[in-house]
């Protein structure tokens, strides 16, 4: 039957390009020091081009086989050895992944299959501090693995190293630490959770994805920095990404492990069928090797020293934003951060409680005023507060941030308050986010400010409030269904 054509009659590039171009426009903007979420610019003049030039070298080489394109081996040994170096111990063993997600999902399978093959676990679970990233979940809901969460401390915002040792049993395949959490930019207890995995045969994950290619280099710089990596008795794997600290472009990561018995759970390998011999290290099958070079050419580029002075330039850039933020009146800074991610919430009343519409308010006016401010909502007894990343391209911006907030603040004060009705937040608490039809979904969504055209409200606070109060799995489905309608089609 006759259909309408996929696609129009080719179109000259630079018609394409213009379009391209275009769409960026409407983007958070990725350079220039005011997104401070999701961008990690080292802010070195000409390293954009560097990393475009050695991806486009590689862009067609297939990284599936190594043996074919024997590049791809030299480059990820090149790459790996500097990070085991780093963070490493002798004889540790990595590979290079697309992200901190496949990291963090390999470090997964690889406990999971450790745990099957050396302990004779059938029904595996692993142990996380409430604060552990959101992708441990993922891999848990992927690889069949039973997460456990502990509570952290709620004062410092660190995992309890006491209580997680305490969770620990005979199916327990993995424990999780992070360097720092992304939540609060805070670390958490290595030593003591490692040594707990340890007496109990239990392996250990460090996800240093945002922290394991700075911290090094903060000590380095001069800056105290307790040991978290392989170096610490009981760690047996570590996560790091190198498109955080490291400004490769996304996505480019490194799963290490202690020896390379232990990796080899990671791999899949398959001879059963009539094609070709399969062996993936990774999830990804066929790969382009651009981001491997791309990252192997950014780190060979900017090299020790480079990396030493970048990093004491966010430590400075991080005690001047911290001083600034505990000096305006209603701020409280979270934790103790460490690595340059920095979390606050702000105080509406007279007990100095959180205000979680106050809070959001300030998020918007920011936003109006060209700054990107990343909010995160209330969980488990942990406060409401604003999330910012510092990179070398932000330090010059502390000042003028500070002083944008410092007005923004004075603003959302004057706003009135965003509150839900109770009566619709008992109405949600009852409803049953697995039975609601198309038609259900769709009127919660418009109610929370979330049509079906995929747009978003001017001001995001009447949506974030409505979705704090809103009960988890209700709120999980709500997202799905918002992402649904953004990826229409």
């Amino acid at each position: 039957m006759p259909t309408e054509p996929a696609l129009p009659d080719g179109r000259p590039a630079t018609e394409v390009l213009a379009e391209l171009r275009a769409l960026r426009e409407a983007d958070a903007p990725t350079r220039g020091g005011r997104t401070f979420a999701y961008v990690y610019d080292a802010g070195l003049e000409g390293l954009d081009e560097l990393a475009a030039d050695a991806y486009t070298a590689f862009a067609t080489v297939n990284a599936l086989d190594p043996t074919v394109f024997p590049s791809v081996a030299r480059l990820e040994n090149d790459l790996v050895a500097a990070v085991a170096a780093l963070l490493g111990a002798p004889g540790a063993q990595g590979t290079f992944t697309s992200g901190g997600t496949e990291s963090i999902l390999l470090a997964v399978k690889t406990a999971r299959d450790h745990g099957r093959a050396e302990r004779g676990i059938t029904e595996p679970r692993m142990v996380l501090p409430s604060t552990a990233h959101a992708a441990f979940h993922k891999a848990a809901a992927y690889l069949g693995v039973e997460p456990f969460v502990v509570p952290v401390d709620p004062v410092t915002f660190r995992a309890d190293a006491e209580a997680m040792a305490a969770a620990l049993d005979d199916r327990t395949v993995l424990v999780v630490a992070s360097t720092p959490s992304y939540a609060h930019g805070v670390i958490d207890p290595v030593a003591g959770i490692a040594a707990a995995a340890a007496a109990r045969g239990v392996l250990c994950h460090v996800d240093a994805c945002i922290g394991g290619w700075i911290l090094p280099y903060l000590r380095r710089a001069g800056r105290e920095v307790q040991p978290f990596d392989l170096s610490v008795p009981g760690v047996t794997s570590l996560s790091v990404d190198l498109h955080k600290y490291g400004y490769a472009d996304k996505g480019a990561s490194v799963v290490l492990y202690r020896d390379a018995a232990l990796r080899r759970y990671q791999y899949f390998a398959h001879a059963g069928w009539p094609g070709y011999p399969v062996v993936n290290p990774t999830v990804q099958g066929t790969k382009s090797g651009g981001l491997l070079a791309q990252a192997w050419a950014v780190l060979q580029h900017v090299g020790e020293e480079g990396y030493t002075a970048l990093a004491g330039r966010v430590g400075e850039a991080s005690d001047r934003l911290l001083a600034g933020l505990r000096s305006i009146d209603g701020v409280r800074v979270l934790g103790d951060p460490a690595a340059g991610l920095v979390a606050f919430t702000v105080a509406g009343r007279e007990d100095g409680a959180p205000d979680l519409s106050l809070l959001l308010h300030l998020a918007d006016e920011m936003r109006e005023l060209g700054w990107y401010l990343q909010p995160q909502l209330s969980f488990d007894g942990l406060p409401p507060n604003l999330h910012l990343t510092l990179t070398p391209a932000t330090v010059g911006q502390v000042g003028p941030l500070l002083d944008d907030l410092t007005a923004a603040l004075a603003k959302a004060r004057a706003l009135d308050p965003v509150a839900v009705d109770p009566a619709l937040a008992s109405f949600a608490a009852g409803l049953d986010p697995a039975t609601l039809g198309p038609d259900e979904i769709d009127a919660v969504l418009a109610f929370a400010g979330l049509g079906g055209d995929g747009g978003l409200p001017g001001r995001m606070a009447p949506v974030l409030v409505l979705l704090d109060a809103l009960p988890r799995a209700l709120k999980e489905r709500l997202l799905a269904e918002f992402i649904g309608s953004v990826f229409r089609i």
